[in-house]
């Protein structure tokens, strides 16, 4: 008896040791086909550097339905795999729903400031349907610093709230990743800078991208023509947007050697001159090329931006007059192939996720091989219904009247957007003049003819990072913002996500393509066999209880009677 006691004790004992023990560390064996609770090793890397401590403040306490439910434990769980790679890694969860009337009304004013916008959610009970403002945000401070970040994706049209959330899930690692790495290198803010001289879009153009970036990276004007070289370590990107005019052979070598020195380069390019402006008043309008003098230095890189242009039946309207009613214009709306809206299909982490992207009059964009090793990735295309149109081509607008046929849209799949990354050669070997030597001579540098590795993204439209501005105002609407749809397109986080792929160079955003995979019930198939699943879970368990007393028994009447 004393012996029992002794050896309950000492399970016991045990058991609550193992349990002091685990307390302290936090580990698991990851079995899953996705690896979903397996960090990524930059995001492990970036832990590692971590020396002060972070506040992860995640407002989503509280009692909540299912998929809310699901993202609060997601949430939790990424958090310990955090929390187990570095000790300064601290959490808390809070409800900003509780408390009187003033407190929560001056907490919600509090997260307004900071850009908190919470969730509308609509609830049923016994009572009825009543509504709940919940905030499916954290707050991460780090080094005196706080952002909040958005743990929801934003509502997709067409795409369910299952798939959403599971968005939302895949990239928790990646945003409370990104937001610590963001922080971290806010005393040491990359320069994102933007070609001028050659017509490109200016200041209020770009404003909108400016502004978003301005937390995390400078951003300011270069004009090539005032310097002799530019620097990798002082430029992070070079960003060339919708220039209008020839760059001459100096620029370009300047450029050149940017990138052989590992600089960084988003070209985002029109082929053709044309925009809606151009036809108006006018029975038609023919664009022509560009004359910007690059077309040898992209073939070099490993593209070329062909002379045509992409239309596609998934494209945004426009208005058109179609007559008038007691002196008033009657006005309807077409859908106007030359403004398509790509959906990317591709999972790099640069579009993963991302809704649809609004680009007007877009040219089709030619890989071609490269002396060195370049890789390419596209990450813009045309739908399946889509054809191309080369210049020289005559636009106007009769070809609203008609009703699109789709058979005619058989040229599918036409890249827009693509990645490149590799080893790049200079368009300048054999080529280089003294002067340009001289050039770089005066900075003690030698030409340069083959790149270390780099990256570069080339999109055939420089409308992709403009922003619309209202002169009288010396106004802005936000990057993506289709004034005859009334609605914002994902351009402002794709060029957002452009950045930071670019000058990531610690890997942190590979972990925007880590993915989830979603397995739904089928929800028919379960109410069909609903009562055979039923039985099964109530009988077999019982069958496997009676069977086990039945042995039990005959095992030991046998034992004892024998």
């Amino acid at each position: 008896m004393i012996r029992s006691i002794i050896n309950a004790g000492l399970i016991i004992g045990i058991l609550i040791f193992v349990n002091i023990i685990g307390s302290y560390f936090y580990n698991h064996l990851d079995l899953t086909e996705d690896k979903r609770f397996t960090l990524t090793k930059a995001t492990k890397n970036l832990l590692a550097d971590v020396e002060d401590p972070v506040l992860v403040r995640v407002l989503l306490e509280g009692e909540f339905p299912a998929g809310f439910k699901r993202l609060q434990n997601a949430t939790k769980d990424i958090l310990d795999d955090f929390r187990s790679e570095s000790g300064n890694i601290e959490y808390i969860f809070e409800d900003p729903n509780i408390g009187n009337v003033e407190q929560i009304n001056e907490r919600r004013k509090i997260l307004s400031d900071q850009g908190v916008r919470p969730v509308n959610l609509r609830l049923k009970d016994k009572e009825g349907t009543t509504e709940k403002l919940i905030y499916p945000f954290a707050m991460l401070s780090y080094k005196n610093k706080t952002i909040p970040i958005n743990l929801l994706e934003p509502e997709i049209p067409g795409m369910s709230p299952e798939r959403i959330l599971n968005n939302s899930i895949s990239l928790l690692e990646y945003k409370i990743a990104n937001a610590i790495d963001k922080l971290d290198r806010t005393y040491k803010q990359p320069l994102v800078a933007f070609t001028e001289g050659h017509g490109e879009l200016g200041p209020m153009q770009t404003q909108d991208i400016e502004t978003v970036i301005a937390p995390f990276y400078d951003s300011g004007r270069i004009n090539l023509d005032s310097i002799y070289s530019l620097s990798p370590e002082k430029v992070a990107i070079l960003v060339v947007a919708k220039p209008l005019v020839a760059f001459s052979e100096r620029d370009k070598f300047i450029i050149d050697q940017y990138v052989m020195r590992g600089g960084k380069v988003m070209w985002l390019i029109d082929k053709l001159n044309v925009n809606l402006d151009s036809l108006q008043g006018k029975e038609f309008y023919v664009p022509y090329d560009l004359p910007l003098n690059l077309d040898d230095q992209f073939f070099k890189y490993g593209f070329r931006i062909l002379p045509n242009l992409v239309l596609d039946m998934q494209c945004t309207r426009i208005p058109q007059v179609i007559g008038q009613q007691s002196n008033n214009p009657q006005i309807e709306m077409f859908p106007y192939f030359y403004h398509p809206v790509v959906v990317p299909r591709s999972s790099h982490p640069i579009v993963k996720s991302l809704e649809g992207i609004n680009l007007y009059f877009p040219s089709s964009i030619d890989t071609v091989q490269t002396k060195t090793g370049v890789k390419k990735t596209i990450l813009l295309e045309s739908s399946e219904f889509s054809r191309l149109q080369y210049s020289p081509v005559r636009l106007d607008f009769k070809h609203l009247r008609y009703e699109a046929k789709p058979e005619k849209f058989n040229k599918k799949f036409q890249p827009v957007g693509v990645l490149l990354e590799g080893e790049f050669p200079s368009l300048y070997e054999g080529r280089a003049t003294e002067k340009m030597k001289e050039g770089l001579a005066q900075l003690g540098l030698e030409p340069i003819y083959k790149s270390t590795p780099t990256k570069m993204l080339v999109v055939s439209d420089g409308d992709a990072i403009k922003n619309l501005v209202d002169p009288s105002r010396n106004a802005y609407q936000p990057l993506g913002f289709n004034p005859y749809e009334k609605y914002k397109f994902a351009n402002r986080e794709f060029i957002l996500n452009a950045i930071e792929y670019l000058a990531d160079d610690g890997g942190v955003i590979t972990a925007r393509s880590k993915e989830v995979k979603l397995r739904l019930l089928n929800t028919v198939k379960a109410e069909e066999e609903k009562t055979k699943w039923q039985l099964i879970n109530i009988l077999v368990p019982l069958l496997f209880l009676g069977l086990f007393g039945f042995l039990y028994n005959w095992i030991r009447k046998s034992r004892y009677q024998g």
